[in-house]
């Protein structure tokens, strides 16, 4: 109790609640513009936390990252340009529930649960953390692979009632996914001797020309134009909001059930967490017809997990001194410079300084909801302004984006590629996410399967050896024959009608 008292004390300071007010702002500013993510703010931040004490500097992080994650659900909703990967899981059910008139509800359900999902992850780590991470360290190359195999296979299943086109989708992004040096080998793969590609295909200048391009190709051509006269202006965001809670409860245990878990697995992350929770919602839903059409419980699920796991992904880094994710990897630089080492002698030598950590998580949750409404009235204008006014602000901010990963004119091309591409796969009913996916967690994909294949001597069976690898394994062949499962239970029961008619 003596330390928790100090760590309010060193927490509840004037200069320390300036700095998270501001990080609050900045973060929230950084996620709703697509191309600079969670990460980016973060990074920002670094050059300013040099001047400041160990508990507003970390602070000062997990508020802007915890700000970010969700306000890249605003362009989501709003403009159908996720602001953060995290969002691209469910931002065609947010981007129809606008075009439906009901954005209120949808920027509502986003602010409550993502609030509310952060609040539930911070809780975990505020008291279970040590516990959770025993699990986590288990985990290896066996582990990884699986685990991102099953995040593949959600999204191949998930995002599109064909499984033939959510397949090739996802093909198109795993072949993505290869362009650069290769994960072992150390080759040339896919570059064509451009030396831009050395280094593979950037995720995010991808992301930001398959949905936000693609859409003002369609706005362009006529067949995807937003008249903000068929959209009702913004209200009440918490209106409906007690209903929704009611009714998807269970998908809000869920998701942040999902996002804690995922979060505190090493590199796995909240878009993961999110892909994950989603599938899962979908998977149990009384209509999965809705998914992909504007489902709120899919909302719900995702982003409740996408916020759970930015609070998870410390459970390593505060324990073991491994990151969770990016932002934990610069949070842990922030600590070495402050002269706190993370891992489990901090806890014994400097408690009060982690207790002040996890105790403003749960006050950067509290703060997301009043911060998040008041960014959420301001960014609500958007809907009033005419399509073509804001197509080319939206192409602008396009290019200004994927230019400012690299500060290089190649992500703008890799940008303009990938909505053509994106636009005629949505043309022809293919959807774009399990290709944004592959890109996403190929490498990753690639990289654990070699290693694991490597220590195994090229034994298969040792994938499924150990106990959480096999589980893993054997879920996501489960999966995979469920289709031909159904095929043949489908087949069987069509020939008993036959024989009984």
């Amino acid at each position: 109790m003596e330390t928790i008292l100090l760590a309010l004390e060193l927490l509840f300071r004037v200069d320390v609640m300036i700095v998270i007010l501001a990080s609050a702002m900045f973060g929230l500013f950084m996620g709703a513009i697509p191309g600079l993510t969670a990460t980016m703010a973060t990074a920002l931040l670094v050059p300013v936390t040099f001047f400041m004490d160990p508990v507003p500097a970390v602070a000062a992080i997990v508020t802007s990252s915890a700000m970010a994650i969700f306000a890249g659900d605003i362009p989501g909703t709003l403009l159908r340009i996720p602001g953060t990967p995290g969002s691209a899981a469910y931002v065609d059910d947010a981007y129809c529930l606008t075009q439906s008139g009901r954005a209120e509800l949808c920027l509502g359900v986003n602010l409550c649960f993502s609030a509310l999902g952060g609040l539930a992850g911070a809780l975990v780590l505020l008291f279970a953390a040590p516990a959770l991470a025993r699990v986590v360290i288990r985990f290896g190359t066996f582990e990884y692979f699986w685990l991102a195999m099953l995040g593949l296979t959600c999204a191949a299943f998930i995002s599109s009632s064909s499984l033939t086109k959510g397949t090739f989708s996802l093909l198109i992004g795993l072949l993505a996914s290869c362009v650069g040096i290769g994960a072992t080998t150390g080759l040339p793969r896919f570059t064509f001797g451009q030396i831009e590609l050395m280094g593979g295909i950037n995720f995010v200048p991808a992301m930001i020309g398959a949905f936000a391009l693609s859409e003002l190709i369609r706005t362009v051509s006529g067949g995807g134009a937003v008249n903000p006269a068929n959209l009702k202006p913004i209200g009440n965001l918490f209106s409906g909001i007690a209903r929704t809670f009611a009714q998807h409860w269970r998908q809000f245990l869920r998701g942040s059930t999902v996002g804690t878990v995922i979060g505190i697995l090493p590199g796995a992350g909240s878009t993961l967490a999110a892909w994950v929770a989603y599938a899962l919602a979908k998977q149990t839903s009384r209509k999965p017809d809705l998914y992909g059409k504007g489902s709120l419980e899919g909302i719900v699920a995702s982003t409740s997990a996408n916020n759970a796991a930015v609070s998870g992904a410390w459970v390593p880094a505060l324990v073991f001194g491994i990151p969770g994710d990016a932002v934990t990897a610069i949070a842990i630089g922030v600590l070495f410079i402050k002269g706190l080492n993370p891992g489990p002698t901090i806890f014994i030598n400097n408690p009060e300084v982690i207790d002040a950590v996890l105790i403003s998580f749960l006050l950067a949750n509290l703060l997301l909801i009043p911060l998040g409404f008041m960014f959420i009235k301001v960014a609500r204008h958007v809907l009033r302004v005419p399509s073509g006014v804001l197509s080319p602000f939206i192409l602008i901010l396009s290019i200004l984006g994927a230019f400012a990963i690299n500060n290089t004119l190649f992500d703008v091309g890799v940008m303009l590629l990938a909505g053509v591409i994106a636009y005629f796969m949505e043309e022809n009913g293919i959807p774009i996410a399990p290709a944004i996916l592959g890109l996403l967690l190929g490498t990753t994909v690639e990289e654990n399967f070699m290693t694991s294949a490597i220590k195994a001597d090229g034994n298969l069976l040792a994938f499924f050896e150990r106990p959480i690898a096999g589980t893993l394994g054997v879920l996501t062949i489960a999966l995979w024959l469920s289709p031909l499962v159904i095929w043949l239970a489908r087949r069987r029961s069509q020939a008993r009608l036959r024989a009984d008619g």
